[in-house]
């Protein structure tokens, strides 16, 4: 296994969950590939976006349904302060992942979490493990619980 899908695989077992990381011979890197690889709906792919506050500029993370897409003013009004999508070099400083194998968990630094309502409606979604090309799956309740998400729409 690689060595980051393996960091977020340590991650999850030390969270107490039990499933396992999967990498796959084909790119997960977009909601689309990673629906196509999995058969699966393209709603049940986990984006985990990193955004930073305009005024403090702090990082967030966002965990969005592969479907939707962030509207930003919306979501930084609800929260109170500005949000920009943080940059490809930004995102690997934060979290020591690369865009496209971002996963929910096993960051660099803790990060608050935003989860978007529209996971709620699947049993089980999908998120990066580390990698383009390694994911996990997980019922949205869980990936709640386990990143103390704070739900809420998104788009």
């Amino acid at each position: 296994m690689h060595p980051l899908a393996e960091k977020v695989q340590q991650a999850l077992n030390a969270l107490g969950y039990s499933g396992k990381v999967q990498e796959l011979p084909v790119s997960t890197r977009t909601a689309l590939e990673a629906a196509q690889a999995l058969n699966c709906e393209i709603g049940q792919i986990v984006k985990s976006l990193v955004f930073i506050f305009s005024g403090n500029h702090q990082p967030i993370l966002l965990l969005v349904s592969g479907k939707n897409r962030v509207d930003e003013v919306k979501v930084g009004f609800v929260l109170g302060d500005e949000i920009r999508k943080a940059t490809a070099q930004e995102v690997q400083q934060i979290t020591g992942f690369p865009i496209g194998g971002v996963p929910p968990i096993g960051h660099l630094q803790i990060l608050p979490v935003i989860l978007d309502e529209d996971l709620l409606h699947f049993e089980i979604v999908w998120a990066a493990a580390g990698t383009p090309n390694s994911i996990f799956p997980i019922s949205p309740t869980l990936l709640r619980d386990i990143t103390h998400s704070r739900v809420m729409s998104v788009k």
